[in-house]
């Protein structure tokens, strides 16, 4: 069994992320020799889970995976250049070692140049002599060569000498400044990661081999971007990606998915649950006790998730792909990632609802064309004057109805009045509470504004649950008339206004109440 002290790469080919962690998968083509061998491969990321590592040979390729496992050790850290997080000393300690490699490169090219010129006045003096042995007297062209060949010898040993004192000096300086750094800067050692894989393979060759695990310090959210423009609306669906796992993912193959692996699966225990009936009391025979509470709407949908802001799946693990390789260092930092886009027509409304805001604002629906189901998020809006704001996005099933508010109107304004009156009548002693709501719309138009805005009106009355109170909606006293009154008890008029124009809306119900109810 043979082990290989140089590590094999092994790159990330492809990420899925999860709400708080990420299963990283990785190929590598190991070129094996014939029987058992055991290869280091990585480095791989400090924090992957051990439990979860898993290798496997891809489809075609014979090798048989004896043994796979995560090695950890404390390595140095490799010189880096200094950021600007790093320390003065750290900076100092940089430029000296730049400015140290610069004089030992000028050095080397200063000896190399004397010592061509200690050959070129060995030269010179060769000729010198044998000339003269031949008879020749050139003294004045002698005497010319010897002086500029003697003049640049000394020029460039003096920039020599200066070098070597600079050389000098910046080894001293250095040497004080990594003291100090030593003292002040210990910098700790870094956890670093490789596989250690036993294959067995029954003849030599290569064989692509895939490996994955799950790793901390990684998750995503989804968020989106919705642009109005007339009567479209256009909804780019991105994915905010978050990882800092110890290693860059470079061109990867990302998938997004709301799995949640780190959930118990057992189903809860079942107990037995007891009812039981006792006879009223004479008292409780006597009165009906009521009370007026809240209760919020609610339709067929996910049931909110506790917990996880910004995810809501419906209760069923949604997948999504990147269309293309993706890069996301490890930096900590949020990382959108395209996921998909597009653009349908749009119907848009002016909405109140003064009972809980004086505002006007612009509603924007659409249906869901993106082919996937849209998750819970932030979204930016955008239309003709630029970014106005950002919303949320609830989640929404393929095909079904987007709702986006794109703020209110500044030139609208809603006042809301309220009146009650109570009496009781003498023979049945029931008691009737008469309530009126004047509602006053304005619109505050620029010169040159035309056309009317209608505005959708809408104000509730109380839903009875016991035949002992009655709601009824006065329409006959109501100016206008409602055009719309669900079954909760919304009221809905569609008001239209014109450019300065002013409209008060009245409604007014009964709450009748028997002799034997409390409470109102």
């Amino acid at each position: 069994m043979s082990t290989d002290p140089k590590p094999i790469a092994l790159p990330v080919t492809a990420v899925t992320c999860l709400e708080d962690r990420a299963h990283v998968e990785r190929t590598a083509v190991l070129d094996l020799e014939a029987g058992v061998q055991r290869l280091r491969l990585g480095p791989v990321s400090a924090l992957a889970v051990d439990r979860t590592l898993h290798a496997e040979p891809v489809s075609g390729h014979r090798a048989t995976v004896l043994d796979v496992r995560i090695v950890r050790d404390w390595t140095p850290r490799a010189p880096a250049p200094p950021t600007e997080d790093d320390s003065a000393l750290g900076h100092r300690a940089h430029a000296l070692e730049e400015e140290r490699l610069a004089v030992e490169r000028r050095r080397d090219r200063l000896r190399a140049r004397l010592d061509l010129l200690g050959r070129l006045a060995a030269d010179l003096l060769r000729e010198i002599g044998e000339g003269a042995g031949y008879g020749e007297a050139e003294g004045p062209r002698w005497n010319r060569e010897l002086d500029r060949v003697d003049a640049e010898r000394d020029t460039y040993g003096e920039e020599l000498r200066v070098a070597e004192a600079r050389l000098t000096a910046l080894d001293a300086e250095l040497s004080a400044v990594r003291r100090a750094m030593d003292l002040a800067e210990e910098e700790p050692a870094e956890l670093t990661a490789h596989v250690e894989l036993t294959v067995e393979a029954p003849v030599a060759g290569p064989v692509r081999m895939r490996l994955s695990h799950l790793t901390p310090c990684a998750l995503w959210r989804p968020a989106y971007r919705a642009v109005l423009d007339g009567d479209s609306l256009t909804l780019e669906t991105d994915a905010v990606v978050w990882q800092r796992t110890g290693e860059d993912w470079s061109d990867v193959r990302l998938t997004l998915s709301t799995a949640r692996s780190a959930l118990a699966t057992d189903p809860p225990r079942l107990a037995e649950d007891r009812l039981t009936l006792k006879d009223r009391t004479a008292a409780e025979r006597r009165t009906i006790d009521v009370e007026l509470r809240e209760e919020e709407i609610a339709t067929l949908g996910p049931a909110p998730v506790l917990g996880l802001p910004g995810v809501d799946d419906g209760g069923e693990a949604r997948v999504l792909h990147s269309p293309a390789p993706v890069s996301v260092p490890s930096d900590g930092r949020a990382h959108r990632v395209p996921l998909s886009a597009f653009t349908t027509a749009a119907r848009s409304e002016y909405a109140c609802s003064p009972e809980l805001s004086p505002l006007v604002t612009q509603v924007v629906r659409c249906d869901n064309r993106s082919g996937h189901a849209l998750l819970a998020g932030p979204v930016d809006l955008v239309r003709g004057s630029g970014f106005t704001g950002r919303g949320t996005l609830d989640f929404t099933a393929p095909g079904a109805a987007v709702e986006l508010a794109f703020g209110s109107r500044d030139d609208h304004r809603v006042v809301r009045h309220t009146e009650e009156s109570r009496d009781t009548t003498g023979l049945t002693q029931r008691t009737v509470v008469t309530r009126t709501v004047r509602l006053h719309l304005s619109r505050f138009s620029p010169p040159g504004e035309e056309g009317e805005r209608v505005i959708a009106l809408r104000e509730r009355i109380p839903v009875s649950e016991v035949s002992a109170v009655e709601v009824r909606l006065r329409k006959e006293a109501c100016s206008p008339a409602p055009d719309a009154v669900d079954d909760e008890g919304i009221v809905r008029w569609d008001v239209p206004l014109p450019p300065g124009g002013r409209r008060t809306v009245t409604l007014v119900y009964e709450l009748t109440a028997t002799a034997k109810v409390t409470g109102i």
